[in-house]
């Protein structure tokens, strides 16, 4: 699978508001604003590579790939809540 430039950056960006949205979505959970972001960019990337792979389509466009990464940033939020409460 190649992945250009431009698509990287709309990953990181879709992951900017995710991360943000997903913060505001899992309250007292989030690690700051910066932390969040990058949960955010990593639940993107997470949801670029995975979602298709399992058949999830909501649609196509930027707002589609804001809902796909901001679902993705808080199912990581809350699978490291889990983690770092056994910790």
């Amino acid at each position: 699978m190649y992945i250009s430039n431009e698509s990287i950056l709309v990953v990181l960006f879709v992951g900017l508001v995710a991360g943000w949205l997903a913060g505001k979505i899992v309250r007292g959970t989030g690690f700051g604003i910066i932390g969040d972001i990058l949960v955010g960019i990593a639940g993107a990337l997470v949801a670029t590579f995975l979602f298709p792979k399992l058949g999830l389509h909501i649609g196509s466009g930027l707002v589609s790939e804001i809902i796909y990464s901001a679902i993705g940033a808080v199912v990581l939020l809350l699978i490291v809540r889990l983690v770092r409460g056994r910790m």
